[in-house]
């Protein structure tokens, strides 16, 4: 095995998280050396067809979703480039400051070790540099925070008329904040509204990685290697620190990376996998896993879709795949009358949908076939309209990933993912649809449906916390037991809110660097 020249950092992914913190390591003047497993992409190599999103997309090695509610993976993840942030949508959201102390407040789930104020000034400085569109005064939910450097998205005839039912309701919108361009900002070109967020964005309006931290990482001096597929961080002899990775690259050949400090930003599966297959006589149920929580803990959103029929034209393909209006009247988290749930969700309305695919119109109505499939989608292509419910699901020990046995030694072993929502997510759904099909009718759809319970965003597994009895990490990603190794991710999350965590993700990954670079000595 050839050893490779000694770096200060070594980052194992170039996702969202890891872009950061390569991006920020790298303009403190630190020798980055970034390994992602999955091919380069450039804004040119990414096309506007939904065959082409599909490539964006997946997790190899995962050879079953299983339990009660199989987590869909696929649409959430990703390798190459900017992972699964080369296709996301961008909705862009702070944590309320009642989602860090959930078990403090509401007895449920688990406390952050930190809190909003802990986060407020980071979330400030990632959005002024991706640049985030929206209205902040319109959002009278919204935490404190700077205003938006960006004015908001349009409002196509697909939002006005969701928003009449909201209204209608008594319920407020607002533009949804997106991490995309409405005008030209940092050498990117404003968005042009035709909803191919989930291909990749050719015109770099999107903010993914390639076209913010990846490629600042690399004008700073980062040096990213791609099809350089982490098998495993080596530690040394008393096993308290990390002193490099094994990597197996394109041509099949191992290599051993020394550095002073390892960040494993590989998402909210492949972290705890890397993890685990490291384990060691010192560390025999694997890396940072004293606790036994590596794996554990995963959890995402219960979401569900909310669909409506009109008689009058919706312009349904005008706009962004995430939408052009929130809500977020139902984010309070206590019980209440009418209400048999703790937690709370929030309306994406107004998708930019292709005919099929992800949030596609042939997609509202499986039970569909034949002519009268044929005559939905004639119907559905002019007068359709769709929005979304994201809600908090409660983080469960045994929603977990773990091993498949018989991987050869050499090798990164296979994967299973075991989940399920608990019932308390299950009544939040079914309130949430029962609400959404009144929205929808009161804006004037001629019919309304809704779809299934179904998880959105992976979160969890390698959670951070105060106590390393029950947590991996403490509030800067710093693992509990070595010194110098880090996560990245939404990994982190002790619980997830009722949000897209891109937001957060990325304003932990930029506290977190700035706390290496300020405690370097110490960490190293």
């Amino acid at each position: 095995m050839k050893t490779l020249e000694a770096v200060d950092v070594v980052v194992i992914g170039a996702g969202q998280a890891g872009s950061v913190m390569a991006a920020r390591l790298a303009a403190a003047g630190k020798r980055v050396t970034v390994f992602e497993a999955g091919p380069a992409r450039t804004l040119q190599d990414m096309t506007s067809s939904q065959i082409w999103a599909r490539r964006l997309k997946g997790t190899p090695d995962l050879l079953e979703s299983t339990g009660a509610h199989p987590l869909g993976i696929t649409f959430n993840t990703g390798q190459g480039s900017g992972g699964a942030a080369a296709h996301h949508y961008a909705c862009w959201f702070r944590l309320h400051p009642e989602d860090f102390d959930m078990q403090s407040r509401h007895g449920v789930a688990a406390d952050w070790p930190i809190g909003y104020d802990d986060l407020r000034t980071s979330y400030d400085a990632v959005q002024a540099e991706v640049g985030i569109a929206g209205d902040a005064e319109m959002e009278r939910w919204r935490p404190p925070g700077a205003a938006y450097p960006l004015p908001p998205i349009p409002r196509f005839r697909q939002g006005e008329i969701l928003a009449r039912g909201f209204e209608a309701l008594g319920m407020q919108v607002a533009p949804l904040p997106l991490a995309i361009a409405t005008q030209p900002f940092k050498g990117r070109a404003s968005c042009v509204y035709d909803g191919w967020c989930d291909a990749g964005c050719p015109t770099g309006a999107l903010a993914n990685p390639q076209t913010t931290y990846l490629k600042w990482a690399v004008e700073a001096g980062a040096v990213v290697h791609h099809q350089h597929r982490v098998q495993r961080i080596v530690t040394d002899q008393p096993g308290r620190r990390a002193i490099g990775v094994i990597v197996r690259n394109g041509r099949g050949e191992r290599l051993f990376q020394p550095a002073a400090l390892v960040v494993v930003a590989g998402f909210a599966l492949e972290t705890p996998r890397l993890l685990l297959a490291s384990a060691t006589d010192r560390h025999p149920q694997g890396l940072a896993n004293a606790s036994g929580t590596v794996g554990r803990y995963l959890h995402t959103h219960a979401a569900g879709g909310v669909f409506g029929m009109f008689d009058e034209d919706t312009d349904c393909q005008l706009g962004v795949s995430g939408g052009q209006l929130v809500c977020q009247d139902r984010y309070a988290k206590a019980a209440a009358p009418g209400k048999d749930f703790i937690g709370g969700y929030q309306w994406l309305a107004a998708h930019s949908v292709k005919p099929n695919d992800l949030l596609g119109i042939a997609c509202s109505r499986p039970d569909l076939i034949g002519e009268a499939f044929n005559r939905f989608m004639e119907d559905a292509a002019n007068r359709f309209a769709s929005m979304t419910a994201v809600g908090e699901s409660l983080p469960l020990a045994e929603n977990r990933v773990e091993f498949v046995p018989g991987a050869a030694v050499d090798e990164m072993p296979k994967m299973r993912v075991i989940h399920r929502f608990d019932d308390n997510a299950v009544r939040l759904h079914r309130h949430a649809m029962e609400e959404g099909q009144a929205i929808m009718k009161a804006a004037g759809a001629k019919a309304a449906w809704h779809g299934p319970l179904v998880s959105m965003h992976l979160l969890g597994g390698t959670r951070m916390g105060k106590d390393p009895a029950s947590s991996v990490t403490d509030g800067y990603g710093r693992c509990h037991d070595l010194a110098n190794l880090f996560i990245a991710g939404p990994g982190l999350f002790p619980s997830g809110g009722a949000v897209n965590p891109t937001f957060t993700a990325s304003a932990l990954a930029h506290r977190s660097a700035a706390h290496i670079v300020s405690a370097w000595g110490q960490l190293t």
